[in-house]
């Protein structure tokens, strides 16, 4: 499948979650009795969470896991198995300094990605292919090396998350927590009575020790259970072997070679075929509209797509499996509704998507003109 198509499908179920500051979503805290912890404000703690610049030192495993309810789509492989309840798991290292190591494997291959502190080396095994990248892929956060759709540090998902919505939200501290073995603060945010929005809250536990985020939980309205999570199942924080922030390409692999500012550049050249989203509200009702390059959803923007099956790809036919095909004010289209917000894809290409119920999407698309 054409990077253009699968984009669409997944960025029209998957920026359900990534509205609210989530790119992907781990472990539930850990059983038996809460730690003893000395107090600690709520101001505090969004602080901490805010100010974190690096990870210290460490080792562990970064579990994501979601519950949205969505089908399974052929042709989608990894993202459409995760998109429909699933979970993944990335090993993690950093050395305190800068420098880091991902290990992302799946069912038939793995990816290794290595930041050594001047360049970026990304092994993908089931092709033997290195993609090395010189410059440092992130200056706000170096030591996380990949610049891929998987979040795996929860510090950075929680730092996006409460600046979108600390300002609409009510504040506390909900007690203590034990997660991957650590003892951690429980910090709460709710929406406030005015914000429209599918969401309950979110739960976010703070380390008591290095005041890092261990893990970031979303709940929705009906469901007991957190509907996307991403955190540590496994951690230790310690100093970590020199050895696994340097990288030797495997024998006989192809290296492909680039710089931080070429990525930057096509990135942007891409960027700029589409559309600005328009925001429209803030905090927990924030609703994105765009619209679609013309003949994405007919697929005529792209008639050589297949999916690795060798299937032509129905752009339509996949939106329909996602979701249901309705019509309103705005005219017809597919929605997509998650336990985490709502999704218009429209015939006319536009698309609404929000952690909000289909009407707040029908509002905002009348906003924008």
């Amino acid at each position: 499948m054409s990077g253009k198509k699968a984009g669409l499908v997944v960025g029209a179920a998957g920026v359900l979650a990534g509205v609210v500051g989530l790119g992907v979503l781990a472990a539930p805290a850990g059983a038996g009795p809460a730690p003893v912890l000395p107090k600690v404000s709520a101001e505090e703690l969004v602080q901490s969470v805010l100010t974190t610049k690096s990870m210290p030192a460490l080792a562990g495993t970064v579990t994501a896991t979601n519950n949205l309810g969505l089908p399974a789509v052929p042709g989608l492989g990894q993202a459409s198995r995760f998109l429909s309840n699933g979970s993944t798991n990335t090993q993690v290292w950093t050395d305190g300094k800068g420098r880091g190591r991902l290990s992302l494997p799946n069912a038939t291959s793995e990816e290794t990605v290595v930041f050594d502190g001047a360049t970026v080396w990304d092994w993908t095994s089931s092709n033997n292919t290195v993609h090395k990248e010189t410059g440092a892929p992130d200056k706000a956060h170096p030591d996380k090396p990949s610049n891929g759709e998987v979040a795996t540090d929860p510090a950075q998902a929680a730092k996006q998350i409460i600046a979108l919505i600390n300002k609409d939200s009510t504040v506390k501290v909900d007690g203590t927590a034990t997660v991957a073995g650590r003892s951690a603060y429980e910090l709460v945010l709710a929406p406030k009575p005015t914000e429209r929005t599918m969401l309950r809250e979110v739960r976010i536990a703070v380390d008591s020790e290095t005041k890092i985020p261990l893990q970031l939980s979303v709940l929705a309205n009906g469901n007991a259970q957190p509907v996307a999570q991403i955190g540590f199942s496994k951690l230790e924080v310690a100093a970590q072997d020199p050895a696994l922030f340097t990288f030797t390409p495997p024998a006989n692999a192809k290296v492909v070679t680039g710089s931080a500012d070429e990525a930057k550049q096509k990135a942007s050249e891409v960027k700029g075929q589409l559309p600005e989203p328009k925001v429209v509200g803030s905090g927990w009702d924030t609703v994105l509209v765009t619209k679609l390059p013309a003949g994405a959803l007919s697929g005529s923007a792209d008639r050589s797509a297949t999916t690795k099956g060798g299937e032509n790809v129905d752009p339509s036919r996949l939106l329909g499996q996602l979701g249901k095909r309705v019509t309103g004010p705005w005219g017809s289209g597919y929605e997509i509704s998650t336990a985490v917000g709502t999704a218009l894809v429209l015939d006319d290409g536009r698309v609404a998507v929000g952690a909000v119920p289909e009407q707040a999407l029908t509002d905002a698309l009348a906003s924008v003109k």
